[in-house]
């Protein structure tokens, strides 16, 4: 069991380490595909290597969708199309850090959901965490500073980002609806549609105009990105969190994501680039909110599972 755990916890913080790297990996390789072609291309070709893995684990049966093909699908219209197609639509217009920053106050914006949605109160522990997370991150987009005016460009990314957070926020809550299927059958089955919409949506976008089809020099000029981002960032990433939940469980692999900003402040340090003191407080903010409200949850589940 002990030995479960530590695979679990290594292979928690093997997804974070690498999809903490995926964001400047992707802001660095817009400069040759942009963000939907990028998109499709990763998404549909993890989704086809998932689903052969899927079929040799589970037999052909398990790509059926047995009655919840429309609840599977619009999750994953969604989660695996909308969210990561606007965080990369979204990155193109502001930088990679703001998005880490942004897509990591997840946990705060699906407890607001709740609130909102279905009337359940976080917290009061949980709330101030929320204040905190959405302080440090008013902190790193505007730098202290609260006139926009001077890059609505960068404002206008950071607001598309909010959305594809708010997507994948959608596509986890409503993941408790697909029980009875295993997390691999789960992955593929939304994972597929959200792929083909992907590249629908960027097949639409060229036969319009609206972008261009990569040349095969601009492909091959950011080849490692590409390779990086997609089996890694996506394939290998998965499998590693999958496995993580499976054998640590929800919360603990939680605790790992979300120093997910740490992981790519460093890397755009190592990259040279210079972080005013706002930004670092900001991002710290958010980290140590989202820390907190985890160990907080643990804590009572814990004191729930005693009574």
């Amino acid at each position: 069991m002990a030995r479960g755990f530590g695979t679990g916890l290594a292979a928690a913080l093997f997804a974070t380490l690498t999809w903490g790297v995926q964001l400047p990996v992707a802001k660095d390789a817009f400069v040759a595909i942009e963000p939907f072609h990028m998109t499709a291309t990763r998404y549909l070709v993890a989704a086809l290597c998932l689903a052969a893995i899927l079929v040799m684990r589970e037999g052909r049966a398990a790509l059926r969708y047995d009655g919840r093909a429309k609840l599977a699908i619009g999750l994953g219209v969604i989660g695996i199309c909308g969210s990561p197609m606007l965080t990369f639509l979204g990155m193109s217009l502001s930088r990679a850090e703001h998005a880490v920053v942004i897509v990591s106050t997840q946990p705060m914006i699906a407890a607001l959901a709740v609130w909102i949605l279905r009337g359940r109160r976080p917290a009061l522990v949980t709330a101030l965490c929320m204040l905190g997370a959405f302080t440090g991150v008013l902190l790193v987009v505007t730098k202290g500073q609260l006139d926009l005016v001077e890059s609505p460009r960068q404002v206008l990314g950071d607001c598309i980002i909010f959305v594809s957070a708010l997507c994948w926020v959608v596509y986890t809550m409503g993941l408790g609806r697909l029980g009875g299927w295993s997390v691999w059958r789960v992955t593929v089955l939304t994972m597929l549609p959200g792929g083909l919409a992907t590249t629908a949506v960027t097949a639409t976008l060229v036969a319009a105009g609206v972008i261009h089809t990569p040349s095969l020099a601009a492909v091959h000029s950011v080849a490692w990105q590409m390779l990086y981002l997609t089996f890694v960032g996506v394939l290998l990433a998965m499998l590693a969190w999958n496995g993580a939940i499976q054998r640590i469980g929800g919360l603990n692999a939680t605790l790992f994501i979300n120093c997910m900003p740490v992981v790519t402040f460093a890397y755009r340090a190592v990259q040279g680039h210079r972080f005013e003191t706002i930004e670092l407080v900001g991002a710290g903010l958010v980290v140590s909110a989202l820390i907190a409200n985890n160990l907080y949850l643990r804590q009572e589940q814990r004191r729930l599972a005693g009574n």
